[in-house]
């Protein structure tokens, strides 16, 4: 009986070593590709109508491309809205505060739905948002996506 027990827990010991290695590799795999996922913030900036936006932005690369999805609820209905990176500006040492230069190439836009929800998708050159240090929503004049407000939602993010 003492070998069947030394065989089993060499089994159990072999496939929890197999196991954790399955694991780590699955980690390192993901590496630069691996999804980022931040809760946007309203801003103090939002239009008080606003009750409580809130939202989520998932970040994902694919090659040499920054995929960005943010989800948002909670906003005006049938309004067109803008989101992009930003740099970090002087104005504070709070990302969302800073009033950092957006970058322009990461601009998306969407128009809400009747009940304030909107999703913004888009793609931009990796190496173009390293720099970035938040992601920011305004509401949008037009469906050219010029911002109507310093914005409405916001989030630092990290960038690799």
């Amino acid at each position: 009986m003492k070998n069947v027990t030394t065989g089993k827990n060499l089994i159990t010991g072999t496939l929890m070593v197999g196991m954790s290695a399955v694991l780590l590799s699955a980690c390192n795999m993901m590496g630069t590709g691996a999804p980022a996922s931040y809760s946007l913030s309203k801003q103090t900036s939002a239009p008080s109508t606003l009750a409580n936006p809130v939202g989520n932005v998932a970040v994902k690369d694919s090659g040499n491309m920054r995929m960005t999805t943010a989800k948002l609820m909670g906003l005006a209905p049938n309004t067109y809205y803008v989101a992009h990176y930003h740099v970090q500006g002087t104005e504070s040492t709070e990302p969302c505060k800073s009033n950092g230069a957006p970058l322009m190439s990461s601009k998306i836009v969407a128009l809400s739905d009747a009940t304030g929800m909107v999703t913004l998708s888009g793609s931009v050159n990796k190496s173009e948002v390293l720099q970035a240090t938040y992601f920011n929503v305004h509401t949008a004049k037009n469906a050219d996506g010029t911002p109507n407000d310093a914005g409405v939602l916001c989030s630092a993010v990290k960038m690799m």
